[in-house]
């Protein structure tokens, strides 16, 4: 049972409380200025009704007028409970009293004014709600405002209210500059564009400002420009053509997307011939081809978009005549736009690089069948590229221009050519390929005399010399110097002149030091038409003074070619001499040649042991890739001069020079031709020596060769002893580590391809483990098929024994392995030990030659 009481106090005689809160009531009268024991005492009555927990806060609020808590845990519960209510509740009204009263005390407490604030604005007091934050704004510190306006700001845009909400964003921009966006998005929505584009223009001229989103000062340029040039009715209180232009000085690189919207302003302004004038600006200044192909096609599209426009408003009124005057003129327009493209796409390149030459040349031919502007191109093309500056090169510009006239102008062309000689280039070849022009255009025209003239005059001595690569000296000084001017001057001389002038010429060229080994040859070829052999050798002979090796390497060819051509053996001293000093320095790429000429030489008019000689020098002077070759030509000329005895010193000495391979056919070749006079010993001995540096893995048409030669000339001791050395030299081979292993991999891979197949079960070892195991194998197995020596004997071929059995006996089981053992060694001893029985064959007394004694 619930008791009830009565208060007896007579400042409140209406105040009730229950049993229960008997010990709160006690506590706070012990502490009636205690926030805690008030809070504890509303914890525990959240439960009673609204009106006396209300009373409760107000009994506290009384003591307590200045406490943010028990204010803000009043005001939300009030709020909360007439939070389902209808706006139009006098208990609204109420709780804003009571919010009022609170703003006495709490005037300071940003929280409380936006929770007042939200209240109102869910009322839908607009005047009210508007004035509270404005009040809140005025009370709370300047600090404090950031935390009122977020809310204030929605408040404004939530109501279809633009001149109020422009003037709540104006002084919101007024603490908060850097939220100029946020404004200009508003302004948009709200269709006040003059404005908008007013604040951005102030924002993109503010060089501090640095937007929230992220975007670059042009984004935001583009932005007005996009702004001002699509609502050109809408923006009214900015001058648009200034504010573009002004972008197209500050954003050289997007002049394109500029140019466009400044068109596009004046195009939607109905200002078309204005527009028309800034597309045609715009194509002669832009510096870029991605910009022109912007403002192009932008022209296009407008001239497009006027013919179609033009053809639907005819269509429509129905006017023929004055309507079909101004089409047509819009169609010509249009045309002409079109064909003048790539002129105006050269433009834009020269304007990039006006010292580029190719694209003058191109310019050049645009204008192809007009004259006049071919003349214009030509002429500003001259004027403009600087030498030391152009893309290309320059002397052709004057060399075209000259070209154009050369054909009914001549006088004009001359005129050309000769302000272009006068022109000072980078280069010296540039000018001389403009004297060698004024060459061939009096050429072209028969004027023989003048072309001398012309090219005399330029290789003149200048009155001052320079060396041809001074940079710091004009061209004109340094082209008396130039090969290719002196080159048509020696063609002409030859062709025109008379033979001092051409020789003087030559000497000329020889003395400046500029000549080449091919000039130094025409020269000498030139005297030697003119019968002038000793002058012609002396042209050789100062050409090699002026060049090394291997330049003069042609120089000596020709030389010592013509020499001998001349005079045969009639100078065979001097000859040698010149062969000396030719092979004095001579590079072994170069010396196959000369020794073979010297030899030649030898053969044919000196002694043959000086060809041999000479041959035997060439040996050792040429590349080690050209000995072999080498070798062969001196035992072919060796038997040809003193028989084939001769050259088994020439064998020998290739056998220890050449490489093993090389060194191989020289054996088989020495073999052969030993085993032709008869010398089975010799031949044997050449085999046995050749088979150290034969591998029977690698080399099995060796090991063929000397085995046939066995059965044809040997016995059975002879083959025996092959093989034994055949098994020692494969043993050898064995020895070696690295061969060992290639070739058990080699052996491997056949079957599995991989190391591992070496130990089957074992797939874990080690690679080097298996190849040691591989190895100890092969050994074990080579001690095994040892044959036993103690017991065997040795024995001969029966003289009735047939080649078939000889070549049975020689015949391996595998030739991939040694298997030669016991079991061969058994069926030798088998054999009847019977006498061997030769046949003799008289040698012909042609083989020895000269060497046969009486």
């Amino acid at each position: 049972m619930v008791v009830m009481a009565r208060l007896s106090r007579p400042e409140r005689p209406d105040l009730v409380f229950e049993e229960e809160d008997l010990p709160y009531e006690e506590e706070i009268m012990r502490n009636q200025f205690s926030v805690k024991c008030w809070l504890r005492y509303i914890e525990f009555k959240q439960g009673a009704p609204k009106p006396r927990l209300n009373q409760l806060y107000e009994r506290a609020l009384k003591l307590l007028p200045c406490s943010y808590k028990l204010w803000y845990r009043y005001l939300k519960a009030r709020r909360a409970q007439v939070k389902h209510r209808c706006v139009t509740d006098p208990a609204y009204e109420d709780v804003n009293n009571c919010h009022e009263r609170a703003f006495v005390f709490m005037h300071k407490m940003p929280r409380l004014w936006l929770d007042y604030c939200q209240f109102l604005m869910d009322q839908g007091r607009v005047t009210h709600t508007r004035r509270t934050f404005d009040r809140a704004l005025r009370a709370l510190p300047i600090t404090q405002h950031s935390r009122i306006w977020p809310l204030y700001l929605r408040f404004l845009r939530s109501h279809p209210l633009p001149e109020t909400a422009v003037r709540g964003y104006r002084r919101f921009l007024k603490l908060s500059p850097e939220s100029a966006e946020e404004y200009i998005e508003y302004l948009k929505s709200s269709d006040r564009l003059d404005e908008a584009a007013q604040r951005l223009a102030t924002v993109v001229n503010d060089e501090r400002f640095v937007s929230k989103a992220g975007k670059s000062n042009y984004q935001l340029w583009h932005e007005l420009c996009d702004l001002i040039s699509q609502n050109p009715d809408k923006v009214q209180s900015l001058n648009v053509d200034a504010i573009i232009r002004g972008g197209l000085t500050r954003f050289t690189d997007q002049l394109g997307k500029l140019w466009c919207s400044l068109a596009d302003y004046y195009i939607r302004s109905g200002h078309f011939e204005k527009a028309r004038d800034v597309y045609e600006e715009a194509i002669r200044t832009v510096m870029t081809v991605r910009d022109f192909t912007q403002v192009f096609d932008s022209y296009a599209q407008f001239e497009e978009s006027m013919i179609a426009a033009k053809m639907e408003t005819a269509s429509e009124l129905g006017r023929e005549e004055e309507d079909d005057v101004d089409l047509e003129l819009r169609l010509a327009r249009f045309e002409q736009l079109i064909s003048r493209r790539p002129l105006l796409l050269n433009s834009v390149l020269l304007r990039q690089n006006p010292h580029h030459v190719h694209e003058w040349h191109k310019r050049v031919a645009l204008h192809q069948g007009r004259p006049r502007e071919i003349i214009n191109t030509y002429t500003e093309a001259v004027q403009t590229v600087d030498p030391f500056k152009a893309t290309g090169k320059p002397h052709t510009l004057w060399v075209a221009f000259a070209k154009f006239y050369s054909d009914n102008q001549l006088d004009h062309a001359r005129v050309i050519l000769e302000k272009a000689t006068k022109v000072n280039f980078k280069q010296v070849d540039d000018l001389a390929s403009v004297w060698c022009q004024c060459g061939e255009l009096e050429l072209r025209h028969e004027n023989y005399d003048e072309a001398l003239r012309l090219l005399r005059k330029a290789t003149a001595l200048p009155a001052r010399r320079a060396e041809y690569f001074d940079g710091s000296e004009p061209v004109q000084n340094r082209v008396y110097k130039s090969l290719k001017v002196w080159s048509m001057l020696a063609d002409l001389e030859e062709s025109l002149g008379t033979f001092q002038s051409t020789k003087a010429v030559y000497d000329r060229i020889l003395d400046l030091r500029i000549a080449t080994p091919q000039i130094v040859i025409n020269y000498a070829m030139f005297l030697e038409e003119h019968k002038y052999f000793e002058e012609s050798f002396k042209a050789y002979e100062r050409g090699i003074s002026l060049f090394k090796w291997p330049n003069v390497s042609d120089i000596w060819s020709t030389y010592l070619t013509k020499f001998i051509a001349r005079y045969g053996g009639r100078k065979l001293e001097r000859a040698r001499d010149l062969f000396e000093q030719a092979l004095d320095g001579c590079p072994p790429k170069y010396a196959k040649t000369l020794y073979l000429l010297y030899a030649q030489l030898e053969e044919e008019w000196g002694l043959a042991r000086h060809a041999m000689a000479v041959y035997e020098r060439a040996t050792r002077a040429v590349e080690p890739a050209q000995q072999y070759d080498m070798f062969n030509i001196y035992i072919k000329r060796a038997a040809e001069i003193y028989g084939v005895t001769h050259t088994r010193g020439i064998y020998q000495k290739a056998i220890e020079v050449l490489s093993d391979e090389h060194a191989r056919e020289m054996c088989l070749r020495f073999a052969d031709m030993e085993c032709k006079l008869g010398e089975i010993d010799r031949a044997r001995a050449i085999y046995s020596f050749c088979s150290q540096i034969c591998d029977p893995r690698t080399t099995g048409a060796f090991w063929q060769t000397w085995k046939d030669f066995e059965v044809r000339h040997g016995n059975e001791d002879t083959i025996k002893e092959m093989l034994r050395i055949r098994r020692s030299v494969q043993a050898t081979y064995n020895t070696q580590v690295n061969f060992m292993a290639s070739q058990m991999l080699k052996v491997s891979g056949s079957a599995t391809g991989t190391v591992s197949d070496l130990a089957p079960g074992q797939s874990g070892m080690d690679d080097m483990k298996l190849l040691e195991q591989r190895a100890e194998q092969l050994a074990a197995e080579a001690e095994r098929d040892q044959p036993s020596r103690a017991q065997s004997k040795i024995l001969f071929v029966r003289s009735d024994a047939s080649r078939e059995e000889l070549a049975e006996l020689a015949q391996q089981v595998n030739p991939e392995e040694i298997q030669l053992g016991e079991d061969e060694d058994e069926d030798e001893m088998d054999l009847e030990p019977n006498e061997v029985r030769l046949e003799q064959q008289s040698v012909p007394a042609a083989v020895f030659g000269s060497l046969k004694e009486d």
